[in-house]
């Protein structure tokens, strides 16, 4: 009779160390090197990043961050391409706001108002561009008087 509880013992704890041991390879972490290893994880991966704006926004800052990163998105032809077609953009867009002075005057007005510009800066832009003989001001200031003229008539 005294070999039937020792033999229970031994069993009880090797099966409790069985299942420690088996419950605790379940929680470990999975070895981000080796998930990167299998090309349909790695493919699942990117997927998941590229699909979820979030995820894709901390991974674009967590590229500007990292030079490699950087030097390897400006030696790709078509990511170079995609960023002058960009720069070339913004350069007409702001060519195109100089010559707009009614463009430029609520530009100025919309930055002022948001404290982006102080009323000192203001003022020398204004001048600035009158001299250029662009009257941004003045003539954003007559569209608002037009349109509260306007309003103000029964």
């Amino acid at each position: 009779m005294s070999i039937k509880p020792r033999f229970m013992r031994t069993v009880t704890l090797i099966f409790s160390i069985l299942a420690i041991t088996t419950l605790s390879s379940c929680f470990e972490k999975p070895d981000t090197d080796t998930l990167l290893q299998n090309p349909v994880t790695r493919a699942h991966i990117f997927q998941s990043i590229i699909s979820n704006h979030q995820l894709m926004t901390e991974f674009r800052d967590n590229m500007q961050d990292n030079d490699h990163a950087m030097q390897m998105m400006q030696e790709n032809p078509k990511m170079a391409d995609n960023m002058m077609k960009d720069s070339m953009m913004i350069k007409n867009m702001m060519q195109s706001m100089m010559q707009d002075g009614k463009m430029m005057g609520n530009m100025m007005e919309m930055m002022h108002e948001k404290g982006m510009m102080s009323a000192d800066c203001m003022e020398s832009c204004k001048k600035m561009m009158n001299e250029q003989g662009l009257d941004i001001i003045e003539q954003g200031e007559l569209e608002l008087n037009k349109s509260q003229s306007h309003g103000s008539h029964p």
